[in-house]
């Protein structure tokens, strides 16, 4: 549209391409079929096993919690909240003897106190022990993330596989983090968007179907994430984090 703009002063016969351009952008990016198809394509990479095995930590990353900023007045799950009630599941059922949440705070971002300490308040209010707790508060993104944990991993002398739990969009790009880093991962991820339902549903109900083609909002913005994810699969590998 920014093209379309300059267009219109200095070009004006050839507006219409790139409004076209951002037209079919717009529709297609907010189009459930083609939002459901980025979403699945990520998440179904890494589909967790019927049993977990037994591993030496429970690695958890930040992205899920808000902190007690008023008027809220205690920690909030967002969206992604899933990751810390899963994390702490898992560790009751025995899967690991520690938790190791990760992630800090952006101050320019709202601020607040880390994600791994509001994670912490969260999982002690679900029955982990403060004891079983360990935390990462400076890490600011997935890279950040795996470098940090691999220090308190070696710092514990933990050498064997762990579990590491996040979205299930964002798995596949930290799961090759984290393995680059030399850890031994195993994927636990939850917050999944797409389900075996919603796919079915698409493709036997033609309710389903027609809706899929109009555009949504929350299509959109689940495009947005999954495209997010993709463009930082680029980005890392050129950096060389994967």
């Amino acid at each position: 549209m920014v093209v379309a703009l300059i267009t219109v002063w200095k070009r004006p016969k050839w507006v219409a391409l790139p409004i076209a351009t951002a037209l079919i952008i717009l529709l297609l990016g907010s189009s459930g079929w083609v939002s459901k198809s980025l979403v699945r394509s990520l998440e179904w990479q890494n589909l967790p096993p019927a049993q977990f095995p037994q591993a030496e930590a429970i690695i958890v990353l930040g992205g899920g919690v808000k902190s007690a900023l008023p008027p809220r007045s205690w920690v909030e799950l967002g969206e992604a909240g899933d990751r810390i009630i899963y994390a702490s599941r898992l560790y009751r059922q025995g899967k690991a003897p520690l938790l190791i949440l990760s992630g800090g705070r952006v101050d320019w971002r709202g601020g607040g106190t880390p994600e791994s300490a509001d994670m912490a308040e969260i999982a002690q209010t679900v029955g982990v022990p403060a004891s079983a707790i360990l935390q990462d508060p400076d890490s600011h993104n997935t890279h950040q993330n795996a470098v940090n944990v691999r220090k308190i991993l070696d710092a514990k002398n933990i050498k064997g596989p762990v579990l590491l739990v996040t979205s299930a969009m964002h798995m596949t790009r930290s799961l090759l983090i984290f393995q680059r880093q030399g850890i031994k991962a195993i994927a636990a991820p939850t917050d999944f968007q797409i389900t075996q339902q919603d796919i079915a549903a698409s493709q036997s109900n033609w309710q389903a179907a027609a809706l899929d083609f109009l555009p949504d909002t929350y299509q959109l913005n689940q495009s947005t994430k999954a495209l997010k994810e993709y463009i930082g699969l680029i980005v890392y590998r050129l950096r060389g984090w994967l």
